[in-house]
């Protein structure tokens, strides 16, 4: 088994679930664990200045040419509360084609008919769930991956760009660089190894918002309820029906944007609504804000002001402006790739990274690759393969072009 799979599957036995609803950082304490984990784990591959910050930032060094750029990998240690990250039982199968049976006694398969891009990896070995849980590759192969990278560098006797590493919490939550220490971190640039399929590299995402809309009722016993009882639901969802239905994302792709409801609650005298607002655009992002502060102005005039309650926060913005005057940033990540045998595509992220905040504050940070499929679901699953193929992409960045 390989070291960077061996690794892989040692840390998705932590469960790092992050979660919104927690205004502590990181939001769960669990994520400490890991990092502890790791910083550890540095120390014992020679890494002298690893450390975690107080808010589970893990941070270390791999001391390099002093000519060459100072050149940054970052990678997240959370797992997304999409899908459940506790007692995650990761296997590897050798893929011959056809559908994966990932668990047996509860019928639970992988299918192409699903997952067309199984058949890019026949022959290859991947990594899967029982169907059960997600995996984690988003974004532990990226760790893995980083970290089997800075073992090899510490055998070339400082014969690479200095590379500084940084773990970030709390990615998948929308607050992964919140507090992330540009100024200490000190790298030229930088790339999160935060990405999908093989050969993949991103440097324009999604702007974002998070919304939240909470509705007031009256509730009266429903035997003398007319005329004076409200339902929040019923408003809720006269609400939702007043979005457009073709900007949701079972209606999107490419640089489409959508307005996404994650997730609702309610009874009659009070429902909440969270969204997630997305749009390359910055002009259509901002129109689609404006849509759902329409809706909620007809709801209120309708209802009564106060009814509803929408508040809209802003999350990340398209990094494509700041990384396009350091278009050498991805060139040099590209030339890896293709010197590893790897076919560089440039894809739009669907959403965010760590990266795009990093690159507003300074740090110029596009999104690389890791191999991963499916995040966030039960059918994640990683080829051994690309990781592997993902790791000499790495050290080749380091080592590579000056």
């Amino acid at each position: 088994m390989s070291s960077v799979t061996e690794r892989f599957l040692r840390y998705v036995s932590f469960d790092t679930m992050s979660d919104e609803t927690s205004p502590t950082c990181p939001s769960t304490a669990k994520q400490k664990l890991l990092g502890a984990a790791i910083v550890e784990e540095m120390k014992e591959m020679g890494i002298s200045d690893a450390f975690m910050d107080a808010h589970g930032y893990v941070y270390g060094t791999v001391p390099g040419d002093p000519s060459l750029p100072t050149i940054g990998l970052i990678a997240h240690m959370d797992t997304s509360p999409d899908a459940s990250g506790a007692d995650i039982k990761a296997k590897i199968v050798e893929y011959n084609g056809g559908d994966v049976c990932l668990n047996e006694e509860k019928g639970i398969f992988l299918k192409v008919s699903d997952y067309e891009s199984l058949k890019n990896h026949v022959g290859k070995h991947l990594i899967v769930t029982d169907g059960t849980t997600l995996l984690g590759a988003d974004d532990k192969a990226g760790i893995a991956e980083i970290m089997t990278a800075a073992e090899h560098l510490l055998t070339l006797n400082g014969k690479h760009a200095t590379l500084k590493i940084g773990f970030t919490p709390d990615e998948e939550i929308g607050r992964g660089a919140d507090l992330f220490d540009v100024k200490g971190f000190a790298a030229d640039y930088a790339y999160t190894a935060d990405g999908g399929p093989i050969g993949e590299i991103e440097y324009e995402n999604f702007n974002g918002a998070s919304a939240k809309a909470v509705i007031h009722g009256l509730n009266i016993h429903p035997g003398s309820a007319k005329n004076k009882m409200v339902n929040s639901q019923y408003i809720a969802m006269e609400f939702v029906s007043l979005l457009p239905v073709h900007q949701r994302p079972e209606s999107t792709e490419g640089y489409e944007g959508f307005i996404h409801l994650t997730d609702m609650k309610g009874e009659v005298e009070l429902s909440e609504l969270c969204f997630i607002v997305r749009d390359h655009d910055m002009t259509k992002f901002e129109e689609k804000k404006a849509v759902m502060r329409s809706a909620a102005d007809f709801i209120n005039a309708k209802y009564g002001e106060g009814t509803l309650d929408l508040q809209i926060k802003d999350s990340y913005f398209n990094m494509r402006k700041h990384i396009e005057p350091v278009m050498y940033v991805v060139d040099r990540a590209k030339a890896a790739m293709e010197k590893v045998g790897m076919k560089a595509v440039e894809v739009p992220i669907r959403g965010g990274t760590d990266g795009a905040r990093l690159s507003y504050e300074g740090l110029p940070c596009p999104n690389l690759c890791t191999g991963g499929e499916n995040y966030h679901g039960r059918f994640e699953f990683i080829p051994v393969e690309d990781m592997e193929k993902c790791v000499e992409m790495l050290i080749e960045i380091m080592t590579g072009a000056k």
